[in-house]
């Protein structure tokens, strides 16, 4: 079994040594031969040439949901399984394949788990594989980037910033063969269902139905936040008033002004026009 270990040290609050220490003691266990790449930037090129040389069985991405982003577009279509160690803030994508915290659990489930084919979408010809938006929450994933703290409570101080510059849009949507116009200050692009604070977004996502969700939040009044926050938490954010949720397997949003792009926590810039579409099981993971 020959494993490759990518690990992201600039993810969440670190742990680099400790987690080294602990893929050499269970490899040498195990009998394992591993190889282990620490990134220290932009590495894809680096990545794909040791994959391609190496030629592991699992590689097992060591970081938050960037990193993750960062390997599902590397691993798309081929027959190497990803395996996650969450290492992140928030780790999304690793809450939503139930993919314990703790960095030796997680490990555990990359040696014992079983490997699932999941879906990708393709937004502006990038990879996303847990959530993608525009309008406020990307706004506030923006502000998150250029802080210095991390964490939820860091996160929900530009959320409640974002409340009182709360922007509206207007989106044409073409998709499942019609185009409509809906009112928003937010749409979020679902493969998966929840935010790796726990609150779900998408309660129809499914990660291998072949199909994504177009997640619009319409304008609401302030005081409508907690209320629409508790549902959010309690899985019952598709009961809510200023929400719709569309099902389809590709589509074309043009917003009515520029609007910022985030994808799996990465900020692209702001655009106009986004194209999504679905990669039915194009990458396989390691789950419990």
């Amino acid at each position: 079994m020959r494993i490759l270990f990518v690990i992201n040290p600039k993810s969440g609050h670190g742990g680099e040594k400790n987690l080294k220490n602990l893929i050499t003691e269970r490899c040498k266990s195990e009998r394992f031969d591993y190889q282990i790449i620490v990134m220290s930037g932009d590495d894809k090129e680096l990545i794909s040439n040791n994959i391609n040389q190496y030629k592991p069985d699992i590689v097992a991405a060591a970081g938050g949901d960037g990193t993750i982003n960062l390997m599902a577009g590397i691993l798309a279509n081929t027959e190497i399984p990803l395996a996650i160690i969450p290492l992140g803030s928030a780790n999304g994508m690793a809450k939503e394949l139930h993919i314990p915290g703790k960095i030796e659990n997680a490990i555990e489930i990359l040696i014992k788990g079983k490997t699932q084919m999941i879906d990708l979408i393709k937004i502006n010809e990038r990879i996303c594989i847990h959530l993608a938006d525009v309008g406020l929450n990307a706004r506030v994933v923006k502000r998150f980037e250029n802080d210095v703290k991390r964490g939820i409570l860091t996160y929900a101080k530009h959320l409640f910033g974002e409340m009182f510059l709360l922007k509206k849009y207007v989106f044409n949507i073409t998709c499942n063969g019609k185009t409509i116009r809906r009112k928003g200050v937010s749409m979020t692009f679902a493969n998966a269902s929840q935010y790796g604070t726990g609150a779900v977004i998408n309660p129809k996502g499914i990660l291998d139905d072949g199909k994504f969700e177009l997640v619009i939040i319409k304008p609401f009044p302030r005081i409508k936040l907690l209320s629409i926050a508790w549902k959010m938490f309690m899985n019952r954010l598709h009961t809510s008033d200023y929400v719709e949720i569309i099902s389809c397997d590709k589509a074309v949003v043009k917003s009515s002004r520029k609007t910022t792009l985030q994808v799996d926590g990465e900020v692209l810039g702001k655009v106009k026009e986004i194209s999504i579409e679905n990669m039915h099981k194009s990458l396989l993971v390691i789950v419990p």
